[in-house]
């Protein structure tokens, strides 16, 4: 995720109502795939029925997932969530429920641009990986050969950034910069200005040493990626990342553009600490890290592009997908990647937005999950709550859960 003030669910996991009833949505029409390099990988094995881990999407099952999922949103008072699951040979499952604007009562529905905060990381560090199938790059380089000033830059290397274990002090954890982004959402701000809220605090520990989901590495590696290409980290994933995938909705804004049509996000990460609406905050302080845009078509197609690897060659892929266990048991973290309980993928979270995309290999299943808002419900990111519903029903062997660590001083 790419929350500034709440813990970080994804990293310390993986170490981490509505007046009115909410509505489903109309089933969703077709399965997006993403288009493959050539030879880059194998198809995927035929899922076997028996052993895949994955249930039928029969209508029993979609009336208990809407029953689940309500019920979630009850509970953790969501404005609006999208859900989307499928499998070959098991159906899909695609149902929005309740409303994309609190203000006017406008549906949320599976068609809407959604800001995807720190699912983000997953496309910039796929542009750094095809830049090592380039050669341009290595995996063991230290970050200090691209980019001045990083404090143990020489002891720092690109894959220890990928991989959250850097050291490094996450710049959104530091106060000055939550007044600064608080006191003025819509201001931009700067790689570099990012970098001297981190790099004014102690290292934490040596590089190597442990798992610290950290903003501070994604901003690197981008830096990594300008400098290596000489082009702007939003054109180059724009065109090497997104349109290599066969992605039709997706961007990595410049500014605080956001396409429409659009939900709006609802946050209580404010100045006041009350809900407000959080739809038009500049994601530039977000970058590399969280601040890309997406929705369900693509989301959906760039869960599998993503885990099967086809836009990198096998033995790049296979490097990323080398997950380090955490405290979770089942869970672990790869290269701005996780595995829960062989789940494949990322969410995100930024003030507003939330969002699950993931795969589970044996069955070729996907899910996603897209929500308008950020707000916690008994420590947990919301999209975890709707994922551990889901799975406990579609796939009981395979219970998505991410329990969030609190930020310390929280």
């Amino acid at each position: 995720m790419t929350t500034y003030r709440r813990g970080a669910a994804v990293a310390a996991a993986v170490l981490l109502l509505l007046a009115s009833p909410p509505a489903a949505g109309a089933a969703y029409a077709s399965d997006a795939a993403a288009p493959a390099r050539a030879a880059a990988q194998a198809p995927d094995p035929a899922p076997t029925p028996a052993s895949d881990g994955f249930a039928e999407l029969t209508p029993a099952v979609a009336r208990e997932l809407d029953a689940a999922i309500r019920k979630v949103m009850a509970e953790a008072k969501v404005p609006g969530v999208t859900v989307a699951l499928s499998a070959p040979g098991k159906g899909k499952y695609v149902r929005s429920f309740g409303v994309a604007d609190k203000a006017t009562g406008a549906p949320m529905t599976p068609g809407l641009y959604m800001r995807i905060g720190s699912e983000t990381k997953t496309f910039t560090v796929t542009a750094l990986l095809q830049l090592v199938d380039d050669g341009l790059v290595r995996l063991d380089d230290p970050i200090g050969k691209y980019v001045d000033g990083v404090p143990g830059g020489d002891r720092i290397t690109l894959r220890e950034l990928a991989a959250m274990r850097s050291g490094l002090f996450n710049y959104s954890e530091d106060e000055d910069f939550f007044k600064a982004l608080t006191s003025d959402p819509q201001r931009p701000f700067t790689p570099r200005q990012l970098l001297d809220y981190s790099f004014k605090h102690p290292v934490l520990f040596p590089p190597g040493e442990k798992f610290s989901y950290c903003n501070t590495n994604l901003i690197l590696l981008g830096l990594v990626v300008e400098k290596v290409t000489g082009r702007p980290l939003d054109d180059y994933v724009n065109d090497r990342v997104v349109a290599e995938a066969g992605l039709k909705h997706t961007l990595f804004p410049r500014g605080a553009e956001f396409p429409s049509p659009h939900a709006q996000g609802y946050t209580d990460q404010t100045a006041t600490g009350r809900t407000e609406v959080s739809t038009n905050w500049n994601p530039s302080w977000a970058w590399a890290a969280g601040a890309m845009i997406s929705d369900l078509t693509d989301l959906r197609s760039w869960a599998r592009t993503l885990a099967t690897g086809t836009l990198l060659e096998p033995a790049t892929q296979a490097e990323r997908l080398k997950v380090y266990p955490s405290t979770v048991p089942g869970a672990g973290y790869g290269l701005g990647i996780f595995n829960v309980q062989g789940w494949i993928g990322h969410n995100g979270s930024l003030p507003g937005y939330g969002s699950l995309t993931v795969y589970l290999p044996q069955a070729r299943a996907t899910m996603v999950v897209l929500l308008n808002t950020d707000i916690g419900y008994e420590g947990n990111e919301p999209s975890t709550l709707f994922g551990r519903a889901v799975t406990e029903i579609v796939s009981p062997g395979h219970v998505f859960d991410l329990p969030a660590q609190p930020v310390s001083g929280q």
